[in-house]
């Protein structure tokens, strides 16, 4: 909720097929995939107090394999929450898959290939269709896969953030101002002292005798 898109914004994609590798013990796929998502956040009630915690938006992705044969299986499934703050983000998520009882099904995912699916993928954190207090996952079988790591680089845009901007903008260019007010009135303040103790200087040499003036200046 209070979250939109674009409506040609693509929310959904397929990456491309790549071939794992042996590191240590684990098969890895580098995928490199780059996508883009461009998100906007309206609160609604900003004035009504309590104020409720926006809730960031939820990526979900599904692991598919395809052997030799060009047998499809599903791998994994996994969420994420988008990170809230900006920069850059570095995420790993475990996956998981969902599995049926017996050997028989195993046998069947490895020689016919196929298995279990999720047919709504909210399902892998709380459905779409759900309206109760309490969801149970009771007799729902799953196994643990694998991870996927995402580079997430994360921008954040907003008017606040703007007339932050602004607003240390405007003190700075006041700082500035008082600043050079200051040394402009320092070196007034020295301009005018000297200019009165050149006065007091002139007032004392014409307070003094004219003879003795005189003699002063002949001496010299």
């Amino acid at each position: 909720p209070e979250w939109s898109s674009s409506p040609f914004q693509q929310l959904s994609g397929v990456t491309q097929t790549c071939a794992t590798k042996t590191v240590g013990w684990d098969n890895v796929a580098y995928f490199c995939y780059p996508f883009t998502v461009d998100m906007f956040y309206t609160q609604e009630d900003e004035g009504v107090f309590p104020y409720s915690l926006p809730q960031w938006p939820v990526l979900y992705f599904e692991v598919l394999s395809l052997d030799f044969w060009q047998r499809y299986r599903v791998e994994g499934y996994g969420s994420l929450v988008l990170p809230a703050s900006p920069g850059v983000h570095m995420l790993t998520i475990p996956t998981w898959r969902p599995v049926d009882l017996g050997t028989v099904a195993e046998m069947r995912r490895f020689f016919i290939g196929g298995s279990p699916e999720l047919e709504d993928l909210t399902y892998i954190r709380i459905p779409s269709t759900f309206k109760g207090k309490r969801l149970s996952r009771l007799g729902f079988r799953t196994e643990t896969t694998g991870s996927v790591t995402f580079r997430l680089c994360c921008l954040q845009q907003s008017k606040a953030f703007l007339e932050n901007s602004a607003l240390r903008q405007r003190m700075q260019s006041v700082l500035d101002r008082l600043g050079g007010f200051s040394q402009q009135s320092s070196v007034y303040n020295v301009l005018e002292a000297f200019q009165r103790a050149r006065r007091r200087m002139q007032e004392a040499r014409e307070s003094l005798p004219q003879d003795l003036i005189n003699t002063s200046a002949s001496a010299v």
